[in-house]
């Protein structure tokens, strides 16, 4: 991700992989619903951090920074791992 317009097009796609509407999401997030909709949209042109922390938080995703280039964390490789070995 690289431009505000892709955090937004991240944000709106994990709420509807979670399966949730935008008030259910802002009503777990403790924002209001005009608020999800601005941050998917952009309608302002920026959005709030802390917001967008609570949204993801709020569909079960974590921000996690990652250095350009690197596709996936020490975490991802061992939550693989992790997975591969249940049953």
């Amino acid at each position: 991700m690289t431009t505000l317009a892709d955090v937004a097009d991240f944000l709106r796609s994990v709420r509807r992989e979670a399966g949730l509407s935008q008030e259910t999401l802002a009503q777990r997030a403790g924002v209001s619903r005009t608020t999800v909709a601005r941050m998917e949209s952009l309608a302002k042109g920026d959005m709030s951090v802390s917001a967008l922390l609570r949204l993801l938080e709020a569909a079960g995703y974590d921000l996690k920074p990652v250095k350009q280039g690197h596709i996936r964390t020490i975490e991802d490789i061992l939550a693989e791992q992790r997975r591969e070995d249940d049953p």
